[in-house]
């Protein structure tokens, strides 16, 4: 179940958008043919595919630094008041995409392997399409990888903690990607009821796991705070080589935060991909076996305490996450398309939200998190085999 009509209008802002794009276009690659084609459907920003001169490309544009679900619900005024304050911030030093594309080469000079920028211009982000499939592909056909493979895409990006690269991320962090900033700016104690509202049968669910998920957030870290990806999805996580090569990284949101922030996310959508795609009991148990040994790999050299503290960040992270997406996708306008497999989630709300609901009991009652971990991951089992 979603929400109603938007605020704004879908189809104005995609026309807007359209013509950003072709003018950034033009600006870029003077008299250049440039025919515009698939929109990608997404609630972050607006993406489409074009050519340019027969060569291929996407362009991105971000209205604000916010999701579309956020602008078309009229969370920052009305259409007039939106352009206006896009012309603005599009124009303005270290805007959103202005990090993402410098973000991408902090990639590359970390070690790791990013898509690359083709250009940005006027607010609009150009990037080559990398061809091969994603982590999510790979997962769905061999579900018994899982657990390498999100070890690999983890470990691929180890160069970024080097001094000069975390020097380098800190000028043009994205935190408004971050899981806890997210859920922050969604769940505030203002807005936040009225959010959940538009939730439908689903809000209540999620405003009881809200309220656990404050309780139970970490304090903010002190000391040292590694640099995380911030978007490590498994469709940012292509292998164009298979899987005998290495990853290259789309859509980055570099900062600092958790060391569970990473895999937080990755298993999040993991899972969210899983309970959409609804598969037979066998390749559920592998995938979950496989999360299960990433988190092994991941916290093999700590202690018994340590691991069970560890585990307790990372549970708590994912469900944030979990929340923070299909709230956005309940609450997504009917004007505005989903990707498909959030389309999928949305009619498995119920199922996805009763893995919230009990995990984070299980938390709250001061269940080992250890124990809680192997509970919620044959929780998840039950779920995407329901």
């Amino acid at each position: 179940m979603t929400a109603g009509s938007s605020a704004i209008a879908a189809a104005e802002v995609f026309a807007y958008a359209d013509e950003k794009i072709k003018q950034a276009a033009a600006g870029l690659w003077p008299g250049g043919t440039m025919r515009l084609g698939q929109h990608t459907p997404s609630v972050t920003a607006y993406v489409r595919r074009l050519t340019v001169e027969g060569r291929p490309l996407y362009a991105k544009l971000s209205l604000l630094g916010l999701s579309l679900v956020s602008v078309l619900r009229g969370t920052a005024g009305d259409w007039a008041q939106v352009r206006a304050a896009q012309a603005a911030h599009q124009s303005s030093p270290g805007a959103l995409l202005e990090r993402e594309a410098r973000g991408l080469a902090i990639i590359r000079e970390a070690g790791a392997r990013a898509c690359p920028v083709a250009g940005l211009h006027g607010g609009v982000l150009f990037t080559e399409p990398v061809s091969g499939p994603t982590l999510t592909d790979l997962l769905a056909k061999d579900p018994h990888q899982a657990g390498e493979l999100m070890t690999r895409a983890v470990v691929e990006l180890s160069g970024l903690q080097q001094p000069a690269v975390a020097r380098a991320v800190d000028e043009v962090a994205i935190v408004e990607r971050g899981i806890g900033s997210t859920f922050d700016r969604k769940f505030n104690g203002i807005s936040g009821p009225t959010y959940l509202r538009k939730a439908g049968e689903a809000g209540e669910v999620l405003g009881t796991v809200v309220l656990r998920l404050r309780r139970l957030r970490p304090a903010p870290a002190g000391g040292h705070r590694p640099v995380v990806y911030g978007d490590l999805k498994p469709d940012h996580v292509v292998f164009p080589d298979g899987t005998d090569g290495r990853p290259v990284f789309l859509d980055p949101g570099l900062g600092r935060g958790r060391p569970q922030a990473d895999p937080a996310k990755l298993i999040s959508r993991t899972v969210l991909g899983l309970v959409a795609s609804s598969p037979d009991l066998v390749t559920a148990d592998a995938t979950a076996t496989g999360i299960e040994e990433f988190a092994d790999t991941l916290t093999a050299d700590l202690r018994p305490d340590e691991r069970a503290e560890w585990l307790r960040h990372l549970v708590v992270l994912w469900l944030m996450d979990t929340t923070n997406i299909l709230s956005t996708y309940l609450t997504c306008p009917s004007d505005l398309p989903l990707p498909e497999h959030a389309g999928k989630l949305t009619a498995r709300a119920e199922t996805v939200c009763g893995l919230l609901e009990a995990t984070t009991a299980g938390l709250v009652a001061g269940t080992d998190p250890r124990a809680v971990w192997r509970l919620a991951l044959a929780d998840v089992v039950k779920a995407a085999n329901r």
